[in-house]
Protein backbone atom coordinates (compact mmCIF):
# COMPACT_ATOMS: atom_id res chain seq x y z
CA UNK A 1 0.00 0.00 0.00
CA UNK A 2 1.07 3.62 -1.16
CA UNK A 3 1.61 5.79 1.82
CA UNK A 4 -0.04 9.60 0.58
CA UNK A 5 2.44 12.08 2.12
CA UNK A 6 -1.18 13.59 3.63
CA UNK A 7 -0.95 10.60 5.77
CA UNK A 8 2.45 11.58 7.41
CA UNK A 9 2.21 15.19 8.16
CA UNK A 10 5.17 17.27 9.50
CA UNK A 11 5.07 19.62 11.68
CA UNK A 12 8.36 21.46 12.56
CA UNK A 13 9.21 22.11 16.51
CA UNK A 14 11.70 24.43 18.02
CA UNK A 15 13.75 21.66 17.52
CA UNK A 16 13.25 20.60 14.52
CA UNK A 17 11.03 18.87 12.29
CA UNK A 18 8.83 15.59 13.21
CA UNK A 19 6.48 13.43 10.67
CA UNK A 20 3.63 11.67 12.37
CA UNK A 21 0.61 9.51 11.56
CA UNK A 22 -2.90 10.40 10.16
CA UNK A 23 -5.75 8.22 11.88
CA UNK A 24 -9.42 8.65 11.89
CA UNK A 25 -9.44 10.62 15.03
CA UNK A 26 -6.71 12.92 14.15
CA UNK A 27 -2.73 12.88 13.85
CA UNK A 28 -0.07 11.20 16.72
CA UNK A 29 3.05 12.39 16.98
CA UNK A 30 5.36 9.44 19.48
CA UNK A 31 8.49 9.97 20.72
CA UNK A 32 9.48 13.51 20.15
CA UNK A 33 12.48 14.52 22.07
CA UNK A 34 11.97 17.00 24.70
CA UNK A 35 15.19 16.76 26.17
CA UNK A 36 18.70 14.98 25.80
CA UNK A 37 19.32 11.82 26.30
CA UNK A 38 20.06 11.16 30.31
CA UNK A 39 22.93 9.45 29.71
CA UNK A 40 26.92 9.77 30.13
CA UNK A 41 27.47 12.96 31.66
CA UNK A 42 23.60 14.23 31.73
CA UNK A 43 22.87 11.20 34.06
CA UNK A 44 22.09 13.01 37.06
CA UNK A 45 21.93 16.26 35.54
CA UNK A 46 19.08 18.69 35.23
CA UNK A 47 17.02 17.87 31.47
CA UNK A 48 19.15 19.62 28.84
CA UNK A 49 17.39 20.96 25.67
CA UNK A 50 18.02 18.63 22.48
CA UNK A 51 20.43 19.30 19.62
CA UNK A 52 18.34 21.05 17.17
CA UNK A 53 17.82 18.46 13.83
CA UNK A 54 17.06 19.58 10.44
CA UNK A 55 15.46 16.20 8.78
CA UNK A 56 12.10 15.40 9.65
CA UNK A 57 12.41 12.99 12.65
CA UNK A 58 9.90 9.66 11.80
CA UNK A 59 7.71 10.16 15.45
CA UNK A 60 5.46 7.11 14.38
CA UNK A 61 6.78 4.32 17.20
CA UNK A 62 6.77 5.15 20.60
CA UNK A 63 10.34 6.20 22.32
CA UNK A 64 12.00 4.68 25.04
CA UNK A 65 10.46 4.50 29.05
CA UNK A 66 13.03 5.35 31.82
CA UNK A 67 10.98 1.75 32.85
CA UNK A 68 13.43 -1.00 32.15
CA UNK A 69 10.72 -3.73 33.23
CA UNK A 70 7.40 -3.65 34.73
CA UNK A 71 7.07 -4.40 39.18
CA UNK A 72 5.15 -7.43 38.49
CA UNK A 73 4.47 -10.31 35.42
CA UNK A 74 1.12 -9.00 35.40
CA UNK A 75 0.02 -5.13 35.54
CA UNK A 76 -3.68 -3.90 35.79
CA UNK A 77 -2.40 -1.09 32.60
CA UNK A 78 -0.83 -2.41 30.03
CA UNK A 79 2.76 -0.32 30.55
CA UNK A 80 5.49 -1.78 27.83
CA UNK A 81 9.12 -1.06 28.39
CA UNK A 82 10.83 0.16 25.11
CA UNK A 83 14.50 -0.11 25.84
CA UNK A 84 16.80 3.24 24.46
CA UNK A 85 18.70 5.85 25.98
CA UNK A 86 16.56 8.70 24.65
CA UNK A 87 13.68 8.15 27.54
CA UNK A 88 12.97 12.23 27.86
CA UNK A 89 10.33 12.02 24.82
CA UNK A 90 6.52 12.38 24.52
CA UNK A 91 3.64 12.04 22.43
CA UNK A 92 1.36 14.14 21.27
CA UNK A 93 -2.29 13.71 19.56
CA UNK A 94 -3.80 15.83 17.90
CA UNK A 95 -7.55 16.28 16.29
CA UNK A 96 -6.46 19.34 13.90
CA UNK A 97 -3.11 20.44 12.86
CA UNK A 98 -4.25 24.19 12.21
CA UNK A 99 -1.85 26.51 13.62
CA UNK A 100 -4.99 28.61 14.72
CA UNK A 101 -7.15 26.05 15.98
CA UNK A 102 -6.70 27.22 19.60
CA UNK A 103 -7.76 23.36 21.26
CA UNK A 104 -7.86 22.52 24.91
CA UNK A 105 -4.88 20.96 25.70
CA UNK A 106 -4.23 17.78 28.21
CA UNK A 107 -0.96 16.62 29.39
CA UNK A 108 -0.88 13.28 31.10
CA UNK A 109 1.46 12.40 33.24
CA UNK A 110 1.83 8.30 34.06
CA UNK A 111 1.44 6.54 37.49
CA UNK A 112 3.80 4.02 38.46
CA UNK A 113 5.09 4.64 42.30
CA UNK A 114 7.44 6.59 40.83
CA UNK A 115 9.67 3.29 39.92
CA UNK A 116 7.80 2.40 36.96
CA UNK A 117 5.30 2.98 34.57
CA UNK A 118 5.20 3.76 30.89
CA UNK A 119 3.90 6.76 28.29
CA UNK A 120 3.98 4.09 25.78
CA UNK A 121 0.91 2.12 27.45
CA UNK A 122 -2.44 1.88 24.68
CA UNK A 123 -5.01 3.53 27.42
CA UNK A 124 -2.74 6.58 27.52
CA UNK A 125 -4.15 6.87 23.47
CA UNK A 126 -5.43 10.30 22.84
CA UNK A 127 -7.82 8.85 19.95
CA UNK A 128 -11.35 9.61 22.65
CA UNK A 129 -10.64 13.17 24.04
CA UNK A 130 -9.65 13.78 19.87
CA UNK A 131 -12.77 12.92 18.73
CA UNK A 132 -14.20 15.34 20.91
CA UNK A 133 -11.88 17.83 20.23
CA UNK A 134 -8.85 18.05 23.03
CA UNK A 135 -5.12 17.48 22.52
CA UNK A 136 -3.25 15.02 24.67
CA UNK A 137 0.37 14.71 25.69
CA UNK A 138 1.70 12.25 27.61
CA UNK A 139 5.02 12.44 28.98
CA UNK A 140 7.67 10.35 29.56
CA UNK A 141 10.29 11.38 32.60
CA UNK A 142 13.18 9.50 34.68
CA UNK A 143 12.23 6.87 37.77
CA UNK A 144 13.37 5.66 40.73
CA UNK A 145 17.00 6.21 41.95
CA UNK A 146 18.04 8.49 38.80
CA UNK A 147 15.37 10.57 39.04
CA UNK A 148 14.54 11.59 42.77
CA UNK A 149 17.32 10.10 44.14
CA UNK A 150 19.94 12.77 46.86
CA UNK A 151 23.36 12.71 45.32
CA UNK A 152 25.59 15.21 47.03
CA UNK A 153 26.14 17.27 43.78
CA UNK A 154 23.66 16.90 41.81
CA UNK A 155 20.66 19.23 41.37
CA UNK A 156 17.86 17.64 43.31
CA UNK A 157 14.19 16.49 42.19
CA UNK A 158 15.29 15.66 38.41
CA UNK A 159 12.26 14.04 37.49
CA UNK A 160 10.23 17.22 38.33
CA UNK A 161 12.53 18.90 36.57
CA UNK A 162 11.63 16.76 33.18
CA UNK A 163 7.97 17.61 33.90
CA UNK A 164 8.49 21.09 34.16
CA UNK A 165 11.12 20.96 30.76
CA UNK A 166 8.56 19.12 28.97
CA UNK A 167 5.51 21.63 30.03
CA UNK A 168 7.95 24.40 28.08
CA UNK A 169 8.18 22.26 25.61
CA UNK A 170 4.13 22.51 25.53
CA UNK A 171 3.96 26.08 25.73
CA UNK A 172 6.32 26.57 23.22
CA UNK A 173 5.24 24.00 20.82
CA UNK A 174 1.54 22.66 21.12
CA UNK A 175 0.51 25.81 19.15
CA UNK A 176 2.18 23.99 15.91
CA UNK A 177 -0.17 21.27 16.82
CA UNK A 178 -3.37 22.94 17.23
CA UNK A 179 -3.24 23.35 20.76
CA UNK A 180 -3.69 26.31 22.88
CA UNK A 181 -0.67 27.24 25.44
CA UNK A 182 -3.28 29.17 27.42
CA UNK A 183 -5.23 26.20 27.96
CA UNK A 184 -3.24 23.58 29.47
CA UNK A 185 -4.86 20.82 31.87
CA UNK A 186 -2.04 18.76 33.96
CA UNK A 187 -3.50 15.41 34.34
CA UNK A 188 -2.12 12.18 36.22
CA UNK A 189 -3.16 9.01 38.38
CA UNK A 190 -1.50 7.61 41.37
CA UNK A 191 2.05 8.66 41.13
CA UNK A 192 1.28 10.74 38.23
CA UNK A 193 -1.76 12.58 40.63
CA UNK A 194 0.76 12.88 42.95
CA UNK A 195 2.96 14.63 40.18
CA UNK A 196 0.16 17.16 39.51
CA UNK A 197 -0.62 17.57 42.85
CA UNK A 198 2.97 18.57 43.22
CA UNK A 199 3.19 20.93 40.00
CA UNK A 200 0.04 22.77 41.84
CA UNK A 201 1.74 23.28 44.84
CA UNK A 202 4.78 24.32 43.38
CA UNK A 203 5.50 28.37 42.58
CA UNK A 204 7.94 27.80 39.72
CA UNK A 205 5.76 25.69 37.65
CA UNK A 206 2.69 28.08 37.39
CA UNK A 207 2.97 29.77 34.36
CA UNK A 208 3.31 26.22 32.62
CA UNK A 209 -0.75 25.12 33.44
CA UNK A 210 -4.17 26.34 34.10
CA UNK A 211 -6.39 23.61 35.96
CA UNK A 212 -5.36 20.35 37.33
CA UNK A 213 -7.18 16.69 36.85
CA UNK A 214 -5.50 14.59 39.76
CA UNK A 215 -6.76 10.55 39.70
CA UNK A 216 -6.05 8.50 43.24
CA UNK A 217 -3.03 11.07 43.55
CA UNK A 218 -1.46 10.98 47.32
CA UNK A 219 0.20 13.86 48.18
CA UNK A 220 3.87 13.20 48.53
CA UNK A 221 6.44 15.12 50.63
CA UNK A 222 9.85 13.55 51.39
CA UNK A 223 12.45 15.29 53.61
CA UNK A 224 15.30 15.86 52.27
CA UNK A 225 16.98 14.49 55.53
CA UNK A 226 15.10 11.31 54.66
CA UNK A 227 16.22 11.03 50.90
CA UNK A 228 19.69 12.13 51.47
CA UNK A 229 19.79 9.19 54.42
CA UNK A 230 18.57 7.26 51.36
CA UNK A 231 20.65 8.77 48.97
CA UNK A 232 24.02 7.63 50.94
CA UNK A 233 23.07 4.10 51.73
CA UNK A 234 22.62 3.44 48.13
CA UNK A 235 25.86 4.56 47.58
CA UNK A 236 27.70 3.01 50.20
CA UNK A 237 26.02 -0.42 49.41
CA UNK A 238 27.09 0.33 45.87
CA UNK A 239 30.79 0.76 47.14
CA UNK A 240 30.59 4.56 45.53
CA UNK A 241 30.99 7.88 46.93
CA UNK A 242 27.68 9.65 46.41
CA UNK A 243 28.41 11.78 43.98
CA UNK A 244 27.38 11.90 40.56
CA UNK A 245 30.72 10.59 39.27
CA UNK A 246 30.62 7.96 41.56
CA UNK A 247 27.51 6.86 41.28
CA UNK A 248 28.13 7.29 37.46
CA UNK A 249 30.22 3.72 37.54
CA UNK A 250 27.10 2.02 38.87
CA UNK A 251 24.83 0.53 35.67
CA UNK A 252 20.85 1.35 35.41
CA UNK A 253 20.52 -2.51 36.42
CA UNK A 254 22.97 -2.31 39.57
CA UNK A 255 21.15 0.78 40.48
CA UNK A 256 17.72 -1.24 40.41
CA UNK A 257 18.93 -3.28 42.64
CA UNK A 258 20.32 -1.36 44.86
CA UNK A 259 17.28 0.66 45.30
CA UNK A 260 15.43 -2.35 46.22
CA UNK A 261 17.76 -3.11 49.33
CA UNK A 262 17.80 1.00 50.49
CA UNK A 263 14.15 1.56 49.82
CA UNK A 264 12.00 -2.09 50.84
CA UNK A 265 9.18 -0.45 49.27
CA UNK A 266 10.75 -0.28 45.94
CA UNK A 267 11.16 -3.82 45.85
CA UNK A 268 9.78 -6.61 44.12
CA UNK A 269 8.24 -9.41 45.76
CA UNK A 270 9.90 -12.74 46.19
CA UNK A 271 8.33 -15.86 48.24
CA UNK A 272 5.07 -14.95 49.26
CA UNK A 273 4.80 -13.15 52.55
CA UNK A 274 3.87 -14.16 55.43
CA UNK A 275 1.34 -11.80 57.43
CA UNK A 276 3.74 -10.34 59.85
CA UNK A 277 5.84 -9.49 56.65
CA UNK A 278 2.87 -7.79 55.14
CA UNK A 279 1.94 -6.00 57.87
CA UNK A 280 5.42 -4.95 58.80
CA UNK A 281 5.71 -3.19 54.92
CA UNK A 282 2.06 -1.87 55.15
CA UNK A 283 3.48 -0.11 58.16
CA UNK A 284 6.10 1.20 56.27
CA UNK A 285 3.99 2.50 53.31
CA UNK A 286 1.39 3.77 56.09
CA UNK A 287 4.35 5.76 57.99
CA UNK A 288 6.50 6.74 55.11
CA UNK A 289 6.29 8.57 52.11
CA UNK A 290 7.15 6.45 48.57
CA UNK A 291 10.94 5.95 49.20
CA UNK A 292 11.59 7.62 45.56
CA UNK A 293 9.41 10.93 45.17
CA UNK A 294 8.96 14.69 44.92
CA UNK A 295 11.47 15.91 47.47
CA UNK A 296 10.72 18.84 49.87
CA UNK A 297 14.39 20.55 48.69
CA UNK A 298 13.61 24.08 49.99
CA UNK A 299 14.36 25.10 46.06
CA UNK A 300 11.90 23.99 43.65
CA UNK A 301 9.87 22.12 45.61
CA UNK A 302 10.11 24.82 48.75
CA UNK A 303 7.57 23.60 50.84
CA UNK A 304 5.23 20.34 50.76
CA UNK A 305 2.63 20.43 48.26
CA UNK A 306 -0.11 20.08 50.96
CA UNK A 307 1.32 23.12 53.27
CA UNK A 308 1.81 25.01 49.86
CA UNK A 309 -1.64 24.50 48.08
CA UNK A 310 -3.03 25.47 52.25
CA UNK A 311 -0.75 28.68 52.08
CA UNK A 312 -2.35 29.49 48.43
CA UNK A 313 -0.13 28.35 46.28
CA UNK A 314 -2.55 27.71 43.02
CA UNK A 315 -5.24 29.20 44.17
CA UNK A 316 -6.16 30.26 40.62
CA UNK A 317 -6.27 27.48 39.01
CA UNK A 318 -9.36 25.10 38.68
CA UNK A 319 -9.07 21.67 40.26
CA UNK A 320 -10.67 18.30 39.98
CA UNK A 321 -9.57 15.37 42.33
CA UNK A 322 -11.41 11.85 43.57
CA UNK A 323 -10.22 8.90 44.15
CA UNK A 324 -11.96 4.84 43.88
CA UNK A 325 -13.72 3.35 46.41
CA UNK A 326 -11.56 0.25 47.34
CA UNK A 327 -7.83 1.29 45.56
CA UNK A 328 -5.79 -0.81 47.57
CA UNK A 329 -8.26 -3.01 49.34
CA UNK A 330 -6.85 -6.30 47.76
CA UNK A 331 -3.56 -5.81 49.16
CA UNK A 332 -4.10 -8.20 51.95
CA UNK A 333 -5.79 -11.09 49.59
CA UNK A 334 -3.11 -13.53 49.40
CA UNK A 335 -2.46 -13.70 53.41
CA UNK A 336 -6.10 -13.13 54.37
CA UNK A 337 -6.90 -16.36 55.44
CA UNK A 338 -4.34 -16.45 58.07
CA UNK A 339 -4.87 -12.54 58.90
CA UNK A 340 -8.97 -13.21 59.38
CA UNK A 341 -8.14 -14.76 62.41
CA UNK A 342 -6.68 -12.00 64.04
CA UNK A 343 -8.58 -9.48 65.38
CA UNK A 344 -8.82 -6.00 63.41
CA UNK A 345 -7.96 -3.80 66.43
CA UNK A 346 -4.57 -5.10 67.17
CA UNK A 347 -3.58 -4.86 63.39
CA UNK A 348 -4.41 -1.66 63.11
CA UNK A 349 -2.50 -0.37 65.97
CA UNK A 350 0.25 -3.17 64.99
CA UNK A 351 0.28 -0.83 62.01
CA UNK A 352 1.29 2.25 64.05
CA UNK A 353 -3.15 3.42 64.74
CA UNK A 354 -3.78 5.28 67.63
CA UNK A 355 -6.07 2.93 69.45
CA UNK A 356 -9.10 5.04 69.94
CA UNK A 357 -8.93 5.75 66.22
CA UNK A 358 -8.38 1.96 65.15
CA UNK A 359 -11.67 0.86 67.74
CA UNK A 360 -13.67 4.20 66.01
CA UNK A 361 -13.01 2.90 62.37
CA UNK A 362 -13.28 -0.91 63.13
CA UNK A 363 -16.81 -0.06 64.81
CA UNK A 364 -17.45 2.00 61.92
CA UNK A 365 -16.76 -0.72 59.42
CA UNK A 366 -18.88 -3.30 60.69
CA UNK A 367 -19.33 -6.97 58.79
CA UNK A 368 -15.80 -6.45 56.87
CA UNK A 369 -13.45 -9.23 57.49
CA UNK A 370 -9.60 -8.08 59.13
CA UNK A 371 -8.63 -8.67 55.62
CA UNK A 372 -10.65 -6.45 54.09
CA UNK A 373 -11.22 -3.81 56.83
CA UNK A 374 -7.61 -3.75 56.78
CA UNK A 375 -7.18 -2.80 53.22
CA UNK A 376 -10.11 -0.64 53.36
CA UNK A 377 -7.94 1.21 55.78
CA UNK A 378 -4.99 1.72 53.63
CA UNK A 379 -7.03 3.05 50.61
CA UNK A 380 -8.94 5.62 52.98
CA UNK A 381 -5.12 6.69 54.85
CA UNK A 382 -3.34 6.74 51.33
CA UNK A 383 -5.96 8.14 48.89
CA UNK A 384 -9.13 8.88 49.99
CA UNK A 385 -7.93 11.26 53.00
CA UNK A 386 -5.91 12.71 50.35
CA UNK A 387 -8.47 14.29 48.29
CA UNK A 388 -10.75 15.25 51.96
CA UNK A 389 -7.30 16.56 53.12
CA UNK A 390 -6.21 18.93 49.41
CA UNK A 391 -10.08 19.96 49.38
CA UNK A 392 -9.82 21.61 52.66
CA UNK A 393 -6.62 22.94 52.09
CA UNK A 394 -7.92 24.64 49.23
CA UNK A 395 -10.21 26.46 51.05
CA UNK A 396 -12.46 28.66 48.96
CA UNK A 397 -10.23 27.65 45.30
CA UNK A 398 -12.22 26.58 42.84
CA UNK A 399 -12.46 22.32 42.89
CA UNK A 400 -14.16 19.66 42.50
CA UNK A 401 -14.26 16.41 44.02
CA UNK A 402 -15.64 12.60 42.95
CA UNK A 403 -15.55 8.68 43.79
CA UNK A 404 -15.42 6.10 41.67
CA UNK A 405 -17.80 3.52 42.71
CA UNK A 406 -18.13 1.19 40.41
CA UNK A 407 -17.43 -2.45 41.15
CA UNK A 408 -15.80 -4.56 38.87
CA UNK A 409 -17.56 -8.07 37.75
CA UNK A 410 -13.93 -9.41 37.95
CA UNK A 411 -12.82 -8.11 41.47
CA UNK A 412 -15.98 -7.32 42.69
CA UNK A 413 -14.48 -3.99 44.26
CA UNK A 414 -13.55 -0.38 42.22
CA UNK A 415 -10.01 -0.98 42.56
CA UNK A 416 -6.82 1.61 41.61
CA UNK A 417 -6.89 2.33 38.16
CA UNK A 418 -10.25 0.84 37.33
CA UNK A 419 -11.21 4.58 36.47
CA UNK A 420 -8.32 5.01 33.47
CA UNK A 421 -10.10 3.01 30.79
CA UNK A 422 -13.40 5.12 31.68
CA UNK A 423 -11.00 8.65 31.71
CA UNK A 424 -9.94 7.73 28.22
CA UNK A 425 -13.18 6.13 27.31
CA UNK A 426 -11.12 3.55 25.56
CA UNK A 427 -12.62 0.53 27.18
CA UNK A 428 -12.22 -1.65 23.78
CA UNK A 429 -7.96 -1.16 24.67
CA UNK A 430 -5.92 -4.18 25.46
CA UNK A 431 -6.66 -5.41 29.10
CA UNK A 432 -9.28 -3.93 29.91
CA UNK A 433 -11.44 -6.72 29.87
CA UNK A 434 -9.22 -8.63 32.28
CA UNK A 435 -9.81 -5.50 34.70
CA UNK A 436 -13.65 -4.43 34.29
CA UNK A 437 -14.92 -7.63 32.52
CA UNK A 438 -16.29 -8.04 28.81
CA UNK A 439 -18.80 -5.28 29.08
CA UNK A 440 -18.01 -2.73 31.05
CA UNK A 441 -20.72 0.01 31.28
CA UNK A 442 -20.34 2.73 27.87
CA UNK A 443 -22.69 4.66 29.31
CA UNK A 444 -20.27 5.41 32.43
CA UNK A 445 -17.07 6.46 30.44
CA UNK A 446 -19.42 8.71 28.34
CA UNK A 447 -19.66 9.79 31.94
CA UNK A 448 -16.15 9.77 33.39
CA UNK A 449 -14.50 10.78 29.98
CA UNK A 450 -17.48 13.65 29.31
CA UNK A 451 -16.33 15.42 32.27
CA UNK A 452 -12.83 15.36 31.94
CA UNK A 453 -13.37 16.61 28.48
CA UNK A 454 -15.81 19.67 29.67
CA UNK A 455 -13.34 20.20 32.62
CA UNK A 456 -10.19 20.91 30.02
CA UNK A 457 -12.52 23.17 27.83
CA UNK A 458 -14.31 25.17 30.01
CA UNK A 459 -12.58 24.62 33.79
CA UNK A 460 -16.20 22.69 35.06
CA UNK A 461 -16.59 18.74 35.02
CA UNK A 462 -20.61 19.56 35.09
CA UNK A 463 -21.83 19.27 38.99
CA UNK A 464 -20.96 21.49 41.82
CA UNK A 465 -17.39 22.85 43.20
CA UNK A 466 -16.81 21.50 46.77
CA UNK A 467 -16.85 24.12 49.97
CA UNK A 468 -16.98 23.81 53.16
CA UNK A 469 -20.38 24.39 53.94
CA UNK A 470 -21.36 21.78 51.00
CA UNK A 471 -18.90 19.51 50.09
CA UNK A 472 -20.58 18.08 46.75
CA UNK A 473 -19.44 15.11 45.60
CA UNK A 474 -19.71 13.47 41.88
CA UNK A 475 -20.47 9.70 42.35
CA UNK A 476 -19.42 7.74 39.23
CA UNK A 477 -21.27 4.65 39.14
CA UNK A 478 -24.27 2.93 37.02
CA UNK A 479 -26.11 5.25 37.49
CA UNK A 480 -24.13 8.65 38.31
CA UNK A 481 -25.62 10.35 41.12
CA UNK A 482 -24.80 13.40 43.23
CA UNK A 483 -23.86 12.89 46.66
CA UNK A 484 -23.86 15.98 49.40
CA UNK A 485 -20.58 14.51 51.38
CA UNK A 486 -18.94 11.69 49.61
CA UNK A 487 -16.23 11.58 51.72
CA UNK A 488 -17.61 11.98 55.21
CA UNK A 489 -16.82 8.41 56.04
CA UNK A 490 -12.77 9.58 56.28
CA UNK A 491 -13.67 12.61 58.19
CA UNK A 492 -12.42 11.12 61.53
CA UNK A 493 -9.26 9.99 59.89
CA UNK A 494 -8.34 13.65 59.36
CA UNK A 495 -6.60 14.21 62.90
CA UNK A 496 -2.97 13.98 64.07
CA UNK A 497 -4.05 10.96 66.07
CA UNK A 498 -4.89 8.78 62.38
CA UNK A 499 -1.16 9.25 61.36
CA UNK A 500 0.87 6.57 62.46
CA UNK A 501 3.91 7.25 64.42
CA UNK A 502 7.03 6.08 62.31
CA UNK A 503 9.52 5.79 65.84
CA UNK A 504 6.72 3.82 67.05
CA UNK A 505 6.50 0.92 64.35
CA UNK A 506 8.12 -2.54 63.24
CA UNK A 507 11.20 -2.46 60.80
CA UNK A 508 10.25 -2.59 57.35
CA UNK A 509 10.98 -6.44 56.80
CA UNK A 510 12.39 -6.69 53.16
CA UNK A 511 8.73 -8.30 51.91
CA UNK A 512 7.13 -4.99 50.34
CA UNK A 513 3.55 -4.13 49.73
CA UNK A 514 4.53 -4.55 45.54
CA UNK A 515 5.56 -8.30 46.58
CA UNK A 516 2.25 -8.67 48.51
CA UNK A 517 0.42 -7.45 45.73
CA UNK A 518 1.71 -8.94 42.54
CA UNK A 519 0.99 -12.23 43.64
CA UNK A 520 -2.78 -11.31 42.50
CA UNK A 521 -4.53 -9.48 39.65
CA UNK A 522 -4.56 -6.70 41.96
CA UNK A 523 -0.94 -5.54 40.76
CA UNK A 524 -1.63 -2.78 38.42
CA UNK A 525 2.34 -1.26 38.29
CA UNK A 526 1.39 0.81 40.71
CA UNK A 527 1.97 1.78 44.79
CA UNK A 528 0.97 5.21 44.74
Amino acid sequence: MTTRPADRPTVRTTHGPVRGERRDTGVRFLGIPYAQAPVGELRFAAPVPPVPWSEPLDATAHGPTAQRRALAEVTFIPEPSIPGEATLNLNVFTPDLAPDAGLPVMVWIHGGGFLAGSQASPWYDGAAFNRDGVVVVSIGYRLGFDGFGWISDAPHNRAVRDWLTALEWVQQNIGRFGGDPGRVTVAGQSAGGAAVLTLLGMPAAQHLFHRVHCLSGPVPQVPMAEAERVGRALAERGGVPPTRAGLSWLSEERVLQLQHQVAPLAGAGGADPGPDDALAALAGLLSHSLPFAPVIDGDLVPEAPLDAIARGVGAGKELVLGATDHEFNMVLHPVRDRLDAAAPVPVLTGLGVDASVAAAYVAGHSGLSTADLVGQYVTDHLFRTAVARVAQARGTAPTWLYRFAWRSPVLGLAAHCLDVPFHFDCLDSAGVAAVAGAAPPPALAAEVHGAAVAFVRTGEPGWAPWTAGSPATRVFDAPCSNQPDGYADVRALLTAAEAPAASSLPPVAPASVRGVGSRTSFRCDRDG
